[in-house]
């Protein structure tokens, strides 16, 4: 099973039309969160009836996975507490999304919702209490933000992870997080796209402007993960302890480079903010 992994797209069309145009490629689409941008000139109505329609789309390349983020947050529940209601609708869509669980193989997801309050931190814990009763060989977190005191929540003057994950992680043990909101942490000293919590895996791709993203592949079939940027193309073992640095890709898959390969990095420039 090959998964791609992007987060972070804030509204930058350019970018959804390259997932639209490489997607069928894969086996699973993981869409980290922040699909909208609350900065955009674009109103926020206007961003989700657009950003659903290119889920449409996408929904009908290959399996989707999508969770909500910071900036998705478009409505608040009887408590208060900020949540996204316009990514539940998309599960019409056959898109696995806030506070589901999706099964390929041997491989369960389950997909977290942003949280903005201690109910929803609770109806989390609760999630992963219940799907941890029927986790498989592998079992995948979906959660916009990376976990606290990791290189991939590294913002360069401080941690911008979320505490509580950092726990849930070492409570349940799953076999990989994936993350974003932490835009900058791929691209900076003591920041990274990956992470080894105990035996977890944690990746965040980070963000870039232009055509395509940064983003990851995870070849789970065969025990590695890729991340492709304008910083550079990198490539780790999965079934090796973790390293630091990183490969440099020397030989990329025919599958890979037939993606268009890697980044023209007079086209991509990365970010440097938490969103």
């Amino acid at each position: 099973m090959r998964c791609l992994v992007v987060a972070d797209l804030h509204y930058s069309l350019p970018q959804f039309d390259w997932l639209l145009s490489v997607a069928s490629n894969f086996d699973l689409v993981i869409f980290a969160g922040d699909a909208l941008d609350i900065g955009s000139e674009v109103d926020f109505r206007a961003q989700i009836v657009v950003v659903k329609k290119y889920l449409a789309l996408l929904s009908g390349l290959t399996r989707v996975i999508l969770c909500s983020g910071n900036h998705d947050l478009d409505e608040r529940n009887d408590e208060g507490e900020k949540f996204a209601r316009w990514i539940g609708d998309v599960r019409t869509l056959g898109i696995a999304c806030d506070g589901d669980s999706l099964t390929i193989g041997d491989t369960l997801f389950t997909v977290c919702p942003w949280w903005d309050g201690p109910l929803l931190r609770r109806r989390i814990e609760q999630q992963l209490q219940d799907a941890s009763a029927g986790r498989l060989k592998r079992w995948i977190w979906v959660h916009h933000a990376p976990p606290a005191n990791s290189p991939t929540s590294w913002g360069g003057n401080r941690y911008f992870g979320d505490v509580e994950l950092e726990q849930w992680i070492q409570g349940h043990q799953p076999s990989m997080v994936i993350s974003g909101h932490v835009h900058q942490s791929p691209f900076i000293a003591d920041g990274s796209w990956f992470d080894q919590l105990g035996q977890t895996w944690v990746f965040n791709a980070g963000h870039q402007f232009g055509r395509p993203p940064a983003f990851i592949v995870l070849d789970i079939d065969d025990g590695a993960a890729f991340w492709l940027s304008a910083a550079g193309d990198e490539r780790i073992d999965l079934n090796a302890p973790l390293q630091r640095p990183a490969a440099l890709i020397d030989l990329a898959p025919a599958w890979l480079t037939s993606l268009g390969r890697v980044v023209d990095p007079t086209l991509a420039t990365p970010s440097t903010t938490a969103g």
